[in-house]
């Protein structure tokens, strides 16, 4: 939870984890994002509905620089990163997953995670030692992997584990990058309904074992609303509501514009 000083305590109210200001993207006449603001505090959990084609995927390759706005600001813990690198915004805290998967499928289930907490530790990726066991990257690796379920598959080529493996695995790299603030794009898609609760409790591990802010794009609504503090709702570019998931699905506007809408 975000902890607030004391009234009266002498002590600044800490910056957002996350914050958007005015985020807006236009490519050539069309406006794909218009004038989006909002804040995360730090250790909440968001998610982010919208239909089709609302701007969601974009919204989150603004924020960790694979595009850049054509106007406002994106920041980290106050410290505004709009003109950063992807590289750079990793560095300062910033971690995300994609729609498709994004693991090294040729690498082992430890060799990918031991590569992520390299880079961490600041040494050069070096694919041709192998890991071994005194290897503070690789203990880091297996105590991530035992984490998220995953202890029983270091040795598995990571291409050939079902989806719901490739998605722990991906969160597993994630936190081998120590981030503070993470991007979930869409973590179930693809996932067997059998894996989904496996995977939950893995994302629901980021917020309480890791002090992770989350901001995540989910369509599977029952895990999204099972996991998020604030929903924040897209349409046609335009934010449309931020707010508890029980204001947000009372609101007429959302009910009309999205709850409404066929799938």
């Amino acid at each position: 939870m975000t902890s607030q000083a004391h009234p009266g305590a002498g002590a600044a109210t800490a910056a957002p984890a996350l914050e958007v200001r005015d985020l807006s993207l236009k490519i050539g006449g069309a406006t794909i994002l218009e004038d989006i603001s909002f804040a995360v505090p730090t250790g909440e959990i968001v998610g982010v509905i919208g239909p089709n084609g609302a701007g969601k995927t974009t919204l989150f390759n603004l924020i960790s620089g694979v595009h850049a706005p054509t106007s406002g600001q994106v920041l980290l813990a106050g410290e505004e990163v709009t003109g950063r690198s992807i590289t750079q915004r990793a560095v300062a805290g910033l971690g995300r997953t994609f729609q498709t998967s994004s693991v090294f499928p040729g690498l082992t289930v430890l060799e990918n995670v031991r590569l992520a907490a390299q880079v961490a530790e600041g040494n050069a990726i070096s694919l041709f030692q192998f890991p071994r066991r005194g290897d503070s990257a690789s203990a880091r690796a297996t105590e991530l992997l035992d984490e998220v379920g995953l202890g029983a598959k270091l040795a598995v080529r990571s291409g050939d584990l079902p989806h719901g493996d490739k998605r722990k695995l991906e969160i597993a790299m994630l936190l081998a990058t120590n981030p503070s603030v993470v991007l979930l794009d869409e973590p179930m898609a693809g996932v067997a309904s059998g894996d989904v609760p496996g995977l939950t409790e893995v994302i629901r591990s980021l917020h309480r074992d890791h002090g992770c802010t989350v901001l995540m794009v989910e369509h599977h609504m029952e895990v999204l609303l099972g996991l998020v503090e604030r929903v924040a709702v897209l349409h046609f570019g335009h934010l449309l509501a931020i707010d508890s998931p029980e204001a947000v699905m009372a609101d007429p506007t959302v009910q009309s514009a999205y709850l409404g809408e066929s799938a």
